[in-house]
């Protein structure tokens, strides 16, 4: 995702990898922040949504890891919604209490753009 988000970014630009501007300074030039970190900060919004709903709303009974019957395929199984929301959780070290306060949640997962 980011090799792509960079190659816009260069053409945008008028530039090419052989004039060897660093990433960063692409990225300043344009005003943009990286495209891996807004989608991590957009899964921890509608995460914490969904935690501070009531239990019995239905966008809290819809289980993401249904079994499926069947062969497994071939290759390394795809990462989840789970394994996903836990690896963002760990890298920004937060909580799923830390969800209920909305302010505060919000503001820890917040990416700010550099404009």
């Amino acid at each position: 995702m980011g090799v792509a988000e960079i190659r816009m970014l260069r053409g945008m630009c008028g530039h090419t990898r052989n004039d060897k501007i660093v990433n960063e300074d692409i990225r300043g030039k344009v005003g943009v922040v990286e495209v891996e970190g807004k989608m991590r900060e957009n899964r921890l919004w509608w995460f914490g949504h969904v935690q501070r709903r009531p239990t019995d709303a239905p966008v809290r009974r819809c289980d993401y890891g249904t079994e499926v019957r069947g062969r497994r395929g071939r290759g390394r199984p795809r990462k989840t919604l789970e394994e996903t929301l836990r690896k963002d959780l760990e890298y920004l070290d937060l909580t799923e209490d830390m969800t209920q306060n909305r302010a505060q949640w919000c503001s820890r997962i917040h990416i700010a753009d550099p404009t």
